[in-house]
């Protein structure tokens, strides 16, 4: 495969990671998230007890962003990277996309309240396995618990690195694998149990966050997705841990 190009198709079921049509975990993305979108800031924000700030602050300090800096922001739901982005760094332009309507319209009420500190944000409903801009059009482009809903991977990261300039970045935070085995038996219990109680509790939709419990375990660990990343045509690929390895911010270089 040439670098950047786009992989043959090969789709998932994102809550198993076995092959699977793509409609099948597509669908079911847009189902939960459509649902939950105008409490999905209260789940991230008790269910981490809070830490998902320090990860979001650790996703933007390993972006290499300027004030004359492009940015996309992939799968950026309610807003959350893109406005710490845009109050901290004050790039020239932001993109906000997603695949979820619902999740834009919460960030552009955050946006018209003021969350943008007056950086020029856009939004547009996008599916990141078919991204409509152009080749080299971004500096940066970044994705927080996105690449881990979408059923063929290779070809997302293949259309993120067409749309990057030579030499941009991509900042990838996405929940992985603790390599302590006393952490990682603890972590999963959290998933199996507590994830879904959570969500029930703050959303009402207990179901749907059996599917975002079973998607995290199916997800590759820190060092195979960072092959995908290397077979997508990216180079100087690297990651940081944090919470154990709870989450991790994958860097990677076009």
């Amino acid at each position: 495969m040439t670098a950047g190009t786009t992989a043959e198709p090969h789709t998932i079921d994102t809550a198993t990671g076995k092959e699977a049509p793509a409609e099948i975990s597509s669908q079911r993305v847009y189902e939960i998230f459509s649902a939950i979108a105008k409490k999905y800031e209260r789940f991230n924000a008790i269910s981490s007890f809070g830490a998902y700030k320090g990860w979001l602050k650790g996703m933007i300090e390993a972006a290499p962003i300027t004030e004359e800096s492009s940015i996309l922001d992939i799968a950026g739901g309610t807003g959350d990277v893109s406005f710490t982005i845009a109050c901290s760094a004050h790039p020239a332009h932001i993109q906000i996309t997603d695949l979820v309507p619902e999740m834009l319209e919460v960030a552009k009420t955050h946006y018209d309240e003021g969350s943008g500190c007056g950086v020029p944000i856009d939004f547009e409903v996008v599916d990141a396995q078919n991204i409509p801009y152009d080749d080299d059009s971004y500096d940066i482009v970044t994705m927080a618990y996105g690449i881990r809903n979408m059923p063929d991977r290779n070809r997302a990261l293949g259309e993120i690195h067409r749309v990057l300039k030579p030499g941009g970045t991509l900042v990838c935070l996405e929940f992985s694998t603790p390599p302590n085995p006393v952490w990682r038996a603890l972590y999963g219990f959290y998933l199996k149990h507590m994830i879904p109680f959570w969500g029930g509790l703050i959303t009402g939709d207990k179901e749907g966050f059996v599917y975002l419990s079973k998607s995290i375990k199916a997800f590759p660990d820190q060092t195979t997705f960072a092959g995908m990343l290397e077979d997508a045509g990216f180079h100087d690929v690297a990651w940081r841990n944090f919470t154990g390895g709870i989450a991790a911010v994958h860097t990677a270089v076009k």
